[in-house]
């Protein structure tokens, strides 16, 4: 059953809806970056000095081009990490027409689901966001002291993590806070393994991308299969 939540979600990935969430969040993370990149630019040419005068050597020209390239080159490093969790984090902001789109093919009966506020959408993906930071920073910390299981504990706590904000999200569109907790409590094993799916592509890149996108679709699935609906 579980397989039949990812592979069902897996089939709607060519749903225009799906492809402008991640068009969305793809082009909202590129924009900051490029705009962090122009900014930090522009703080370091104001900051360092066009010439500067260093004992033995006299007067150098070269160090405001040197530390504007530098500074490039660490935006490049600083963008390829932080892609995955930004472009998580921006695309949390639209998971809500994910949803939409799958309840509107697979379950119209229920009919539209009330329009979450902006507010609430960013509380969603700033949780979102945090969840992704903290597993990768775990993950981190396991190769450092755990060697070759390492990568069995990221895929665990990744599972866990993921599974719970997921249909967490899925749950409270059409239950309270309170009841869509209870739920995932009652099917906690469940939950977990599915979001062990979705964590092994986040090793993948340009895949992991995507991952926001196919655990709100099969995470919406699961919660109505668990739920009765």
């Amino acid at each position: 059953m579980i397989f039949d939540d990812f592979f069902r979600a897996l089939g709607q990935l060519s749903d225009p809806r799906f492809r402008n969430v991640l068009l969305k969040g793809l082009g909202l993370t590129i924009g900051l970056l490029v705009a962090v990149t122009l900014g930090m630019t522009w703080l370091v040419g104001f900051l360092v000095p066009d010439t500067l005068s260093l004992p033995f050597i006299g007067e150098v020209n070269w160090v405001e081009g040197l530390a504007l390239w530098a500074s490039v080159l660490l935006m490049i490093v600083l963008s390829v990490v932080l892609m995955v969790p930004v472009a998580g984090a921006f695309t949390g902001l639209f998971l809500d027409e994910v949803a939409d789109a799958v309840e509107a093919r697979h379950y119209p009966h229920l009919g539209p689901n009330p329009e979450q506020s902006i507010f609430s959408a960013v509380q969603e993906s700033l949780g979102f966001f945090g969840v992704i930071v903290g597993v990768n920073l775990i993950a981190l910390l396991l190769f450092f002291f755990l060697g070759p299981l390492a990568p069995v504990l990221f895929y665990a706590v990744n599972g866990y993590l993921l599974g719970r904000e997921y249909f967490t999200m899925a749950a409270m569109r059409r239950m309270p806070r309170a009841d869509a907790h209870a739920l995932r409590r009652r099917h906690n094993a469940q939950i977990w393994f599915a979001g062990c799916l979705m964590a092994v592509p986040l090793s993948v890149p340009l895949v992991n991308l995507l991952i926001p996108i196919l655990g709100a679709a099969s995470f919406t699935h699961m919660f109505h299969r668990l739920a009765g609906r």
